[in-house]
């Protein structure tokens, strides 16, 4: 009995440390489990929040050149680092064709100088089209660009990083360059390089319109809501825009003005709350100058988005965007051959 009892009380005592020690055991794994859950709840925090810092540091000068959202619109005083070699007082254009571009894009311009964009006359009319650019991130770039300008004599630019979250900046280059030179122009339109313009049906229906002041008009956008989500490209703060609509505007892929509101823009810009969204801040502009938005015609021909070519519809149409250079060329060339006889 002794021993069974010497045997039982071993027995025991191992039972009670080996239950001591799964219990310990258990502890530890359920602090582990624990800590685990822990660890993976901060690194997901961190993710998501360095997802969320990068996002909004696309709209930091330190990354993209963009200056930080101000009460009011700041113009870019300073000189022009180009100017394009347009006498707008001897022989003042009908139409200025402003187009938004980065430095990178030679291809582009070159399409378009070898396409809508080549200076013409059309039905009497001079049309002129000139290049918006800012300094190009890598500096070296500049003397191409100096080159480029001194070649063609197309270019306007000044000193501010050229990124698209600077594209108010770019614009409102745009029109003080209308304003302080070119004001006897009778219409000014800003676009962009994937943009398609049929510069003939566009002067026709600017003819046909018989107004050469007050006019603003575009693909019109008249109930927008401000994008709230940080991953959008076009993602505004409230802190940046905080009501809830947008004020009337155009689509910012091609709208046309007369100068006077190209001047009128122009000097209400410094108290006008500024925005990263180009055509969102001119239509704040226009907003405050109690400037309505028109048609240009009674039949959509601003077109924000891509549509299939052919030529009798883009005989009608005076934008298409996401336009290729190669595409700007060929769809030219065949509206060209069956409305105008082939003669670029």
């Amino acid at each position: 009995m002794k021993m069974r009892g010497a045997w039982l009380g071993v027995t025991l005592g191992q039972l009670l440390a080996l239950g001591h020690r799964h219990k310990w055991k258990n502890m530890m794994d359920s602090r582990k489990f624990r800590l685990f859950v822990c660890l993976v709840g901060l690194s997901s925090a961190s993710l998501w929040l360095f997802h969320t810092w990068t996002e909004f540091c696309l709209f930091c000068e330190s990354s993209q050149g963009y200056l930080l959202p101000t009460e009011t619109f700041r113009r870019m005083e300073g000189n022009f680092s180009q100017l394009p070699d347009v006498d707008c007082h001897k022989n003042p254009p009908f139409l200025v064709l402003l187009v938004a571009c980065s430095s990178q894009q030679l291809d582009a311009r070159m399409a378009i100088r070898h396409s809508w964009g080549r200076e013409r006359t059309v039905a009497g009319k001079r049309l002129v089209t000139l290049f918006l650019l800012g300094s190009p991130g890598d500096p070296s770039q500049q003397a191409g660009l100096a080159a480029e300008g001194q070649t063609y004599r197309d270019i306007i630019q000044k000193n501010f990083t050229d990124t698209y979250y600077n594209l108010t900046l770019k614009t409102m280059m745009g029109m003080e360059w209308i304003h302080r030179f070119c004001s006897q122009a009778s219409f000014a339109m800003k676009t962009d390089t994937d943009v398609f313009v049929n510069v003939f049906y566009l002067t026709e229906l600017l003819l046909r319109k018989r107004k050469s002041t007050g006019l603003f008009t575009g693909f019109l956008k008249l109930h927008e809501y401000p994008i709230r989500t940080r991953r959008s490209k076009w993602y505004v703060s409230r802190e940046e825009y905080p009501g809830a609509t947008y004020p009337p505007f155009c689509s910012g892929t091609g709208y046309v003005l007369s100068s006077d509101v190209a001047s009128q823009i122009y000097n209400i810009s410094e108290s006008v709350p500024f925005i990263k969204l180009e055509d969102v801040f001119i239509g704040l502009c226009l907003d405050k100058l109690k400037i309505q938005l028109e048609e240009l015609h009674s039949e959509q021909t601003f077109f924000p988005e891509r549509i299939r070519f052919s030529v009798p519809r883009f005989r009608k149409i005076v934008t298409c965007h996401g336009i290729k250079p190669a595409e700007q060329l060929s769809y030219w060339n065949l509206l060209v051959a069956a409305t105008q006889g082939g003669v670029l």
